[in-house]
């Protein structure tokens, strides 16, 4: 792909398309396995907040708090990708929690989700891509 294509997105692009997109996927390692969630979430004072339900997602970030949080889309011209690599950390001061309890976060899915995480971000990158047709593969 031609480098003029890829175009890197700064920090204000990327963190709106952060607060603009309502689902990413979230890629966790525990004991040597790789997992990755889908997420609704929401960015909060630059962070990414979600809840959970106990089970294997909330276990993995207890075992190793580095993860990585990743969006995308596209339209007719062009597509994107932005990638935060942090911490995440379950809110545990009831404080934290109650304010969290008012921010507009629900889950999609009709089940129960009483733990907020917080993804602290240590690096975000981001890149956008010009849309268009396949170049010749072949020189003739």
């Amino acid at each position: 792909m031609d480098e003029a294509q890829i175009i890197p997105l700064n920090d204000q692009e990327m963190w709106a398309l952060l607060d603009r997109t309502p689902m990413g996927r979230l890629a966790v390692a525990a004991a040597g396995e790789l997992d990755i969630f889908p997420v609704n979430y929401i960015v909060d004072e630059s962070s990414i907040l979600f809840r959970t339900a106990a089970g294997t997602k909330l276990v993995e970030l207890t075992v190793n708090a580095a993860v990585a949080f990743e969006i995308d889309g596209f339209d007719e011209t062009t597509a994107w990708s932005v990638v935060v690599k942090g911490r995440a950390a379950r809110l545990d001061r009831q404080a934290e929690i109650d304010r969290a309890d008012t921010l507009p976060l629900t889950p999609w899915i009709p089940t129960l989700k009483y733990t907020y995480v917080r993804v602290t971000p240590t690096s975000l990158s981001g890149r956008s891509f010009r849309r268009g047709p396949e170049p010749e593969r072949y020189d003739v």
